[in-house]
C-alpha cells in the first residue's frame, strides 16, 4: 500500500510541475483565462481583465522605427526681418533718422532632416532651409544645436546642413533599387510641430516624374501620411534603412490624402557627396533641348519608334553642336544606356562627369549614328 501511495504522490508532483511550466510559457495550451485584477479605492475593488504578458508583438515595426527615429531631427529656421516705420518711407524724414529699425526674428519654417554621418551632416529639403538666416536642429534625445548650410541643390530640392555635436545617431542607407511597389514603409518626421511621429504605408509607385515639382524627378510615391513639417524627414523600410527623403504631397487641402513623394536615397547620396566635395552639385551638360516622342509625333514625322527623346534644339557652339548632333535627331542611348524619355536623357547626361567624353547614339533618317561628345558642366540653375 505504501508503494502505491509513493507512486501516486510522485505522479501528482510531476503533473503539477508540467502544469506550472505550461501555464507560465504557453497559457493558451490550457485555455488559461486572463487574470482578474482589482482596482479602486480603500475597501473597494473593481474586477478587470488583464492579458497575460507574452512579450510578443505580432506584425510590429517597433524595431525598424526604433533604429531610424534617433537619426531623424526637427529643423527650425528663422529669418531676420526689418520693420520699417511708415514715416521712414518719406525721403525727408529718412534724411534725419535713417533706416535704423532693429531687425526682428520671424519663424519661417518647420521641417525635418536625417543625420547621415557621424560628422554631423544632415540631409533635408532645400525648401526647408531656403533663405534662412539661422537654423536650429532638435535631436530626438532632446539636444539642440545650431546648424550651418553646407550646400543646396534647388533642382532636386535637397540641401545639406551640418551641426557640431558628439555621439550622433546615424541612419543606415538602404537600396531603393531593390524596393518594389507594395513594400511596407514608414515615414518619420515632425508634422505640424507636434513632435516626432511615425506613419505607416506602402510604396504606391516608383520612378514618378513629370510632376513639375523639381527639375530632376524620380520620386518614390507612398501612401504613408506625410504632412506639413514632414519635409526632409525619412522614408524607411521595415528594417529601418533609409529609402528616401520625404519631399512633397499631392493635396488640395494641405493635409495628407495618401499621395506623398520621397526623393530616393540614391539621388540624395549623389547630391550629398557632390556638395561635400565641391560645395555644390556638379552635373554634366551637352547643350540640347529635347521633347518626348509620343505616338502622335511619331506618326506626324513618320518615325519608326514612338518612345524616346527627340532633339528639338541644339545650343550653338555647345558640346552637342561641336560633336555634330542636330535638331531632329532621336537620342537612343547615352554611354550604352537606353533613353526611353526626356527624363531618362536628362538624368543620364547629368550623371556624366564634365570634361570627359561620352558616346551618344542617335537615330537620323532611320540610321543609327554614334557621336563622341565632350561633356560640359551644367550651368547652376537659380530657384
Amino acid at each position: 500500500m505504501r508503494r502505491y501511495w509513493l507512486l501516486f504522490a510522485q505522479t501528482v508532483t510531476i503533473a503539477l510541475g508540467i502544469y506550472v511550466v505550461i501555464a507560465a510559457l504557453q497559457p493558451a495550451w490550457i485555455g488559461r483565462a486572463p487574470t482578474q485584477m482589482g482596482i479602486g479605492g480603500p475597501g473597494r475593488a473593481v474586477p478587470v481583465l488583464q492579458a497575460p504578458g507574452s512579450g510578443l508583438a505580432p506584425a510590429s515595426y517597433r524595431d525598424a522605427a526604433g533604429r531610424a527615429m534617433p537619426a531623424v531631427v526637427n529643423i527650425l529656421t528663422s529669418k531676420a526681418l526689418r520693420e520699417t516705420h511708415p514715416l521712414l518711407k518719406d525721403p525727408f524724414f529718412r534724411r534725419f533718422f535713417g533706416d535704423k529699425t532693429p531687425p526682428q526674428e520671424q519663424m519661417a519654417s518647420l521641417g525635418s532632416g536625417v543625420i547621415v554621418s557621424g560628422d554631423g551632416y544632415i540631409l533635408t529639403n532645400y525648401h526647408v532651409v531656403e533663405g534662412a538666416d539661422e537654423i536650429e536642429v532638435g535631436l530626438a534625445d532632446g539636444r539642440k544645436a545650431a546648424a550651418s548650410v553646407v550646400g543646396t541643390d534647388p533642382e532636386t530640392d535637397l540641401a545639406v546642413i551640418r551641426i557640431k555635436a558628439d555621439k550622433l545617431p546615424v541612419i543606415v542607407l538602404g537600396d531603393p533599387e531593390q524596393a518594389r511597389v507594395g513594400d511596407v514603409v514608414l515615414a518619420i518626421g515632425n508634422p505640424f510641430g507636434v513632435g516626432q511621429t511615425v506613419t505607416l504605408g506602402i510604396i504606391s509607385a516608383l520612378g514618378r516624374n513629370n510632376l513639375h515639382i523639381n527639375h530632376f524627378e524620380n520620386f518614390i510615391q507612398t501612401d504613408a501620411a506625410i504632412n506639413f513639417g514632414n519635409s526632409g524627414g525619412a522614408l524607411v523600410d521595415t528594417r529601418g534603412n533609409l529609402l528616401g527623403i520625404n519631399s512633397a504631397i499631392y493635396s488640395q487641402t494641405g493635409g495628407s490624402v495618401g499621395i506623398g513623394f520621397a526623393i530616393p536615397v540614391s539621388t540624395a547620396k549623389t547630391v550629398l557627396d557632390s556638395i561635400i566635395k565641391h560645395g555644390q552639385v556638379v552635373r554634366g551638360w551637352i547643350g540640347v533641348e529635347s521633347q518626348d516622342i509620343t505616338p502622335e509625333i511619331a506618326d506626324s514625322f513618320g518615325l519608326a519608334r514612338d518612345r524616346g527623346a527627340i532633339i528639338a534644339g541644339v545650343v550653338r557652339g555647345g558640346p552637342a553642336d561641336r560633336a555634330g548632333m542636330r535638331p531632329g535627331d532621336i537620342l537612343l542611348a547615352v554611354q550604352g544606356k537606353k533613353v526611353g524619355s526626356t527624363n531618362d536623357m536628362m538624368n543620364l547626361i547629368a550623371a556624366l562627369p564634365p570634361g570627359g567624353k561620352a558616346a551618344m547614339t542617335v537615330m537620323r533618317k532611320n540610321r543609327e549614328t554614334t557621336f563622341d561628345v565632350t561633356v560640359g558642366r551644367r550651368p547652376r540653375q537659380t530657384p
